[in-house]
């Protein structure tokens, strides 16, 4: 059985792994991703406005990876409407990318939890393979932690290199166009920056675990024999 130094570690490693399998439920579920302000060029063309009228062309929209809603600004006041990725929505963005992002995340959830199952098995007992010991917790946060980096930056890249906000926001738009003057990634997205710092911090709670408590020594006083006592 692992000490209660050991036992303590890879406690808070397995709540870390935990966690991070909660918080990247949340950002799939949560339909805040990434928010911006968009501008309506056809209505802005037709009036042709200039700087003090263009807050009357600017709206507002937010997404997520299933869903978000889109404010249409074009001088006739605010138009609220939702739109949902799929299935519809997918075929006008970059599909084999955004899917690769939900099985990325999908993936990391997985090894997520594969992580806290090796810190349980830690934690109550000494495996007797190296790949189940820490070297088998590190690997798994490693694994998980670089899954869930990998689809940030995935959508890092539908955003910056493939427009996605500027897509979505002209879906089935016939009439108008419009442009993306705003764009900031929104606590969906830190919260799987969040995911992913949980696993490199559970690197470090691994490592600390290792750490070899000083032992307590008892100084055992050496017992002296003299003629009296054998006589005795």
């Amino acid at each position: 059985m692992p000490g209660w130094f050991k036992k303590a570690w890879y406690g808070l490693a397995s709540l870390l792994s935990f966690s991070s399998f909660i918080l990247i439920v949340v950002a799939l579920a949560a339909p805040h991703w990434l928010s911006g302000k968009i501008l309506c060029q056809t209505g802005v063309d037709l009036v042709n406005a200039t700087n003090p009228e263009l807050v009357k062309f600017i709206g507002d929209i937010y997404y997520g990876l299933f869903q978000g809603c889109k404010v249409r600004q074009c001088g006739l006041g605010g138009r609220q409407s939702q739109f949902t990725i799929f299935p519809h929505l997918v075929k006008e963005l970059n599909a084999g990318l955004h899917v690769t992002i939900l099985l990325l995340l999908f993936l990391a959830l997985a090894l997520a939890l594969v992580s806290m199952g090796f810190a349980i098995l830690n934690m109550i007992q000494v495996p007797y393979r190296a790949v189940n010991g820490p070297g088998g917790i590190c690997l798994w946060n490693v694994l998980a932690g670089g899954v869930v980096a990998l689809a940030i930056t995935s959508f890092m890249a539908a955003v910056e290199f493939h427009d996605l906000t500027e897509r979505i926001a002209n879906f089935q738009e016939r009439l108008f166009r419009f442009v993306v003057v705003e764009e900031r990634y929104e606590e969906s997205f830190w919260i799987c920056v969040a995911s992913a710092s949980a696993h490199a911090a559970n690197l470090v709670v691994v490592a600390i675990s290792q750490i070899p408590l000083p032992e307590i020594k008892t100084k055992i006083e050496e017992a002296t024999v003299t003629a009296e006592d054998i006589l005795y």
